[in-house]
């Protein structure tokens, strides 16, 4: 008599591996949050609100919360609970000096082996900022100006430079929500735009200065040491 087949039994996905996609979905969300400045500096993350919104455990959302703390981009509290993290002046400055180390040499490197397809890739990534800038896409415009930066690493084939990168860059928008004061996504978007054109001509020495000017601007107009409101003028001039 002959054998019934049977469909080959599928292995039951592990229990661990929907917990790690479900902590990486938190992550990115939170991450994606920060960067598109959805999430400002001291915001309060409370574990069940986090569990209900994605439909995961508290001990998952935990989990997230750790991964973010160790990325710097929460802090944890005894007692007080998670938070999102409130960059101090010192460690910004340590910010935008590596990113600008980082930077310099990943731009020196890329003018040796750009190519036109990349330069083409690079020419519509400014489009779709330029459109974002034009309509006043806030979230829209501050990811892909970001994105700007690890595009430039990944053209590399630096994966590390490329994630490296990418954590600076979610801390530099964390740091830009605290102190940043009038540098505008216009005139980033034109920085961009000049570096571009120096890669395009295989300039290496106006595309490091570029990069470095880009990066000093951002810089200069942080404000870490505002001056402390009178009070009396404040209320007066209502």
């Amino acid at each position: 008599m002959a054998r019934t087949a049977h469909p080959p039994k599928t292995k039951p996905r592990p229990a661990d591996a929907d917990a790690g996609s479900s902590t990486q979905r938190i992550v990115d969300s939170i991450t994606g949050a920060i960067i598109e400045r959805r999430l400002m500096p001291g915001t309060k993350l409370v574990e069940q609100q986090l569990a209900d919104i994605f439909g995961v455990s508290r001990t998952v959302v935990r989990q997230a919360l750790n991964q973010l703390s160790r990325d710097r981009l929460v802090t944890l509290e005894p007692a007080r609970g998670a938070f999102i993290a409130k960059p101090g002046p010192q460690e910004a400055r340590e910010v935008f000096e590596v990113r600008a180390m980082l930077e310099a040499a990943m731009v020196r490197q890329l003018c040796a082996v750009v190519t036109d397809a990349q330069i083409a890739e690079l020419r519509q990534h400014l489009k779709a900022e330029a459109v974002a800038v034009a309509r006043t896409d806030v979230s829209g415009r501050t990811r892909l100006l970001a994105d700007f930066h690890v595009l430039l690493a990944r053209m590399l084939g630096n994966h590390v430079l490329a994630d490296l990168l990418a954590d600076l860059l979610t801390r530099s928008s964390l740091i830009a929500l605290m102190y940043q004061s009038s540098h505008s996504a216009e005139h980033s978007q034109a920085e961009h735009v000049a570096i571009v054109d120096a890669l395009e001509k295989r300039d290496v020495r106006a595309a490091v200065r570029l990069l470095e000017s880009h990066l000093g601007n951002v810089e200069r107009n942080l404000r870490f040491n505002p001056r402390a409101a009178d009070l009396a003028a404040v209320l007066q001039s209502a």
